[in-house]
């Protein structure tokens, strides 16, 4: 199980790179959590590109995928990879969706998997910026001239076999998460860089949807 948990996060989290100088630890924290806050409760839709690089300890390749990701309130997700590969993930409130290039779509009930629960609460808390105040990590802030960083690692048993730690990076506004980082214990390293976002522009409701 937790080989599993590990790696369908590291799919849907699976660059942008700050070259502005290293990151020192963040003084003010209270005020960088207001502006999380801000974002959450102001942010009811999210799309946006991105690309997915995996970076594999035991091979000089890198993995390189392409797609679309869209985020709405509540608990609506949906990650669409288009290349090289087609892969559709789907979350719709209590139900994970997801669609291969066989077009076969899978379903599964989150209140009946435990392993899809943590998926979830993973994914949007991310997104939504509530895992500052999740008690599966603890956090660390780091900044520099153009970003903040944060370091989770994880507190869970289970979660900690397979993954070392997660960086989430913003931008100074603080408008969305703007890459993540999955480290895991092998030092594999699984990136997702986002860009041209749109914030709180409507989304198709069949965008949630899978047939």
């Amino acid at each position: 199980m937790p080989r599993f948990f590990a790696s369908i996060i590291l799919m849907l989290f699976s660059h942008l790179v700050f070259s502005q100088g290293a990151f020192k630890a963040l003084k003010d924290t209270a005020a960088f959590k207001q502006k999380v806050d801000k974002m959450s409760s102001s942010t009811n839709s999210l799309e946006s590109d991105f690309i997915q690089v995996k970076n594999l300890s035991m091979l000089s390749e890198k993995i390189t995928s392409k797609g679309h990701f869209c985020f709405q309130k509540q608990n609506n997700l949906r990650w669409e990879y288009v290349d090289p590969y087609k892969y559709v993930i789907v979350i719709n409130k209590e139900k994970i969706l997801i669609k291969d290039e066989n077009s076969k779509v899978k379903k599964y009930d989150m209140n009946s998997n435990k392993v899809f629960r943590e998926i979830n609460d993973i994914m949007i808390s991310c997104v939504n910026g509530d895992i500052l105040r999740s008690s599966k990590f603890t956090v660390s802030y780091f900044e520099n001239d153009k970003a903040y960083k944060l370091e989770l690692i994880p507190l869970n048993k289970a979660m900690k076999e397979s993954l070392k730690k997660i960086n989430m990076y913003f931008d100074k506004n603080v408008t969305s998460v703007t890459k993540l980082e999955m480290v895991e214990n092998g030092d594999d390293v699984t990136t997702i860089d986002f860009s041209n976002k749109k914030i709180n522009a409507p989304i198709a409701a069949e965008k949630f949807t899978l047939k």
